[in-house]
C-alpha cells in the first residue's frame, strides 16, 4: 500500500490593484463585549466614589470601605506583596485592552479583493474551508477530505481509497489551485495537499 504523499505550494498574491481597486485590509471588530465590560466597571467605581464624596460633602461620614482603603493606601509600602499584585493586574488589563485596540480582530474573516473602492467583502474561514473540501471531493478516487483554512494557508487532508495516488494528487493540485483562485480572496491561500491511503496516520 503506497504511503501518504504532500505537497505544499506558495501562497499566492492574487491579481495586482488597477484603476478604482484600493487595499484590501482585515476587518475590525466593535469590540463591544470587552468595551461594554469595561465601560461598566468604570461606571460601578466612579459612580461609588462619585456618591461617597458627595456625602462626604453633605456632612456624613466615609463609607467604611472608602476610609479602609485610604487607611491602607497610606500604610502599605510599594514593594508590598498586595500593592505589587494590584500594580500587576492594572498592568495587564491594561496591555490587553491596548492589544484589544491595536489589532484588527476578526481573524476568522478572510478579506476579498476589492473590485470597487466604495465596497468592501470578506469571506468566513468556514465557508472557503467547504468550498475546498467540496471541490476536493468532485475529484475521482477521493473518499473524504478535511480542510484547515486559516489566514495564509489551507491545509488539506484527503483519503483516496483507489487510483495512484500521484494521480489523485495531481488532480487535487489543479482543482484546489482554481478554487482558491475563484474565492476571490486578497491573498491567495498556500496550499498544504496530503493523500493517504485509509488506515493511515494523515
Amino acid at each position: 500500500m503506497e504511503p501518504g504523499t504532500e505537497r505544499r505550494t506558495a501562497a499566492g498574491t492574487g491579481p495586482p490593484s488597477g484603476p478604482g481597486r484600493g487595499p484590501a485590509g482585515r476587518f475590525w471588530s466593535a469590540r463591544r463585549v470587552p468595551a461594554g465590560v469595561v465601560a461598566l466597571l468604570l461606571l460601578l467605581v466612579t459612580g461609588a466614589f462619585l456618591y461617597d464624596i458627595a456625602a462626604v460633602r453633605a456632612g456624613r461620614t466615609a463609607l467604611g470601605w472608602r476610609r479602609e482603603l485610604a487607611r491602607q493606601l497610606a500604610d502599605r509600602r510599594l514593594d508590598d506583596t498586595w500593592v505589587l499584585v494590584g500594580a500587576g493586574i492594572a498592568a495587564a488589563l491594561g496591555l490587553w485592552l491596548l492589544a484589544l485596540a491595536l489589532t484588527p480582530g476578526l481573524r476568522k474573516v478572510l478579506p476579498m479583493r476589492r473590485t470597487h473602492p466604495d465596497v468592501r467583502a470578506g469571506l468566513h474561514r468556514n465557508a472557503a474551508a467547504t468550498v475546498l473540501r467540496d471541490r476536493a471531493m468532485e475529484v475521482a478516487g477521493v473518499r473524504s477530505a478535511r480542510v484547515r483554512m486559516r489566514r495564509r494557508k489551507a491545509r488539506v487532508r484527503v483519503l483516496s481509497h483507489f487510483r495512484e495516488l500521484d494521480d489523485v494528487r495531481a488532480d487535487l493540485d489543479g482543482v484546489l489551485h482554481d478554487a482558491a483562485r475563484g474565492l476571490g480572496l486578497a491573498r491567495q491561500p498556500a496550499l498544504s495537499v496530503r493523500v493517504a491511503r485509509p488506515g493511515r496516520k494523515r
